[in-house]
């Protein structure tokens, strides 16, 4: 059977002289999902459980993978925008290409998916999903993709270069967030011991102990990078995460976070929190809640 977060990579806290950070684990059966996230459905998201967040870099649509499926919240919250099944997204991803997301979990109402569904990708925005891989075997609640392949844990941390042969990671540590970039082969891991960082596309890893320990990670980039601690502090990387500079804070208990990397400026960093969604445009010092989501 194999273990799940609680409540999408949630931390319980507990600082010491080391800030050691605790990660709270649960058996999941292959039944009905276990997410237990406070509510932000009155807050300016369409969920009360936000799994994966996403915004594309080009056409500016926002999207969040949710515990009832996949929302376009790019319009005021009062038109939130279900796109395709109510499935219960716990790991969610984008590719490389415009409109091709991978994702995990379970199927909803009405669903013809497998339980757990394993590996799924969608090659038109969301609206449809094929079966990959792992189907009723596997609910991956950490998922990320990089230049070599997919990255994902479902109790085992894996790999694959085509989202249908996997292989064991050399890895010791339970991942509550994987963030990688199709231009890259660095790959990153938020665990309760550190952040855990991988060069060869997911396949070994090595603890940075010189990070802060951060709850979220997400790339804008080849090689720059925000990390968010469990308290919303916020962390920059230029160098694909070997160093880190500490930036603005994010009110709110956050859920999912995203980066986007524009053509001029600094990136801009996304977050959805138990107080609604907000953005930072200028390096992740000022946070303010986006006007399409007023």
């Amino acid at each position: 059977m194999p273990l799940c977060f609680m409540t999408r990579g949630r931390f319980a806290v507990g600082f010491s002289a080391a800030a050691v950070l605790v990660m709270t684990l649960s058996a999941c059966s292959s039944g009905s999902p276990v997410a237990t996230a406070p509510s932000t459905a009155g807050a300016g998201l369409p969920s009360s459980h936000v799994h994966g967040l996403s915004v594309n870099s080009q056409t500016d649509q926002v999207l969040l993978a949710t515990h009832e499926g996949l929302f376009d919240v790019t319009k005021p919250k009062s038109s939130a925008t279900q796109i395709g099944e109510t499935n219960d997204l716990m790991g969610f991803t984008a590719a490389a290409d415009q409109g091709v997301f991978y994702a995990s979990g379970h199927p909803g109402p009405g669903s013809d998916m497998p339980n757990p569904m394993g590996l799924i990708r969608s090659v038109d925005g969301g609206k449809t999903w094929e079966q990959l891989s792992r189907q009723g075997e596997s609910d991956f609640h950490a998922l990320a993709t990089a230049k070599s392949g997919i990255i994902a844990y479902d109790g085992t941390l894996q790999t694959s270069p085509d989202g249908k042969t996997w292989s064991p990671a050399t890895a010791d540590f339970v991942p509550a967030v994987l963030a990688g970039n199709p231009e890259t082969d660095t790959v990153l891991a938020t665990t309760r011991d550190g952040l855990q960082r991988s060069t060869d596309g997911g396949k070994t890893w090595a603890l940075n102990t010189e990070a802060p320990i951060v709850q979220f990670v997400a790339f804008a980039s080849g090689t720059e990078i925000f990390g968010v601690e469990p308290d919303g502090a916020v962390h920059y990387s230029t160098d694909a995460g070997s160093t880190w500079t500490r930036t603005g804070s994010i009110k709110g208990q956050v859920q999912a976070i995203t980066a986007v990397k524009k053509t001029e400026g600094k990136p801009a960093i996304w977050a959805a929190t138990t107080e609604g969604l907000v953005v930072s445009t200028d390096g992740g010092n000022i946070f303010r809640t986006p006007p399409t989501a007023r």
